[in-house]
């Protein structure tokens, strides 16, 4: 007869800058028991930002280490790693956090480390992605999960999901179709990171010990279903 001792949820920290909009989906996916974790802290650069409030009306502890407070990138990023190791995360998950980080945080939390980009990487890294997709005149726009690197929007790609330009798009409507993919395969991808199957190494993302594509994984329903 097993005695196996239930699992401890992995504690999580989600890093924003302002309304946390996938800091929310995370809340959600933990809420309904899609993901195995406990979001041990919410910690933001900004004081202002709407996303903690919504953190504290969850129960989840929250933190502010404000940027300007400090002269150096790497002093910033280093009271930002002790207060995440008080915290316990194991894993990190940036959502709308709008600071580059430094080699001293990304080091700490190498492997541990996950960003969500607004494009389909290694197209448009950096800002401004939805426009930039509608006036190059691309037929899909989309979104990538993906581990942090050094290299700005850079790291092994985990996960996409891909969406139509329609005729007419702006920047804005674009943006709203993408960000309902972004709430579905960001805590997917935490999940799987949860789970033990996916890792980073130095030949990239590996899932089930299988290296993933360079853009990764195409989000499909069917992949969801086979992460419960």
């Amino acid at each position: 007869m097993s005695h196996e001792a239930p699992r401890t949820p992995l504690p999580i920290a989600i890093l924003i800058s302002g309304r946390g909009s996938n800091m929310v989906a995370f809340i959600e996916a933990v809420a309904a028991g899609q993901l195995d974790a406990r979001i041990a802290l919410v910690l933001s650069n900004n004081p202002d930002a709407a996303g903690l409030e919504r953190a504290r009306e969850a129960g989840i502890d929250t933190a502010v280490i404000n940027h300007r407070d400090y002269a150096r990138r790497e002093d910033f990023d280093a009271a930002m790693v002790a207060r995440l190791r008080q915290a316990g995360a194991e894993l990190v998950i940036l959502a709308g956090f709008m600071r580059i980080l430094t080699s001293v945080f990304i080091t700490a939390f190498r492997g541990q480390l996950l960003n969500i980009h607004p494009s389909l990487l290694p197209k448009y890294p950096g800002l401004n992605t939805h426009q930039r997709a509608l006036d190059a005149g691309d037929s899909e726009a989309g979104v990538t999960v993906h581990f942090v690197t050094e290299e700005l929007d850079g790291g092994p790609p985990v996960l996409q999901a891909r969406v139509p330009v329609q005729p007419g798009d702006s920047a804005d409507s674009l943006a709203a179709r993408v960000i309902v993919e972004e709430h579905k395969i960001y805590p997917l991808a935490a999940r799987w990171f949860v789970q033990g199957r996916l890792t980073l190494s130095e030949q990239g993302a590996f899932l089930d010990g299988k290296r993933l594509p360079d853009t990764g994984l195409t989000y499909q329903p069917d992949l969801d279903r086979a992460a419960t």
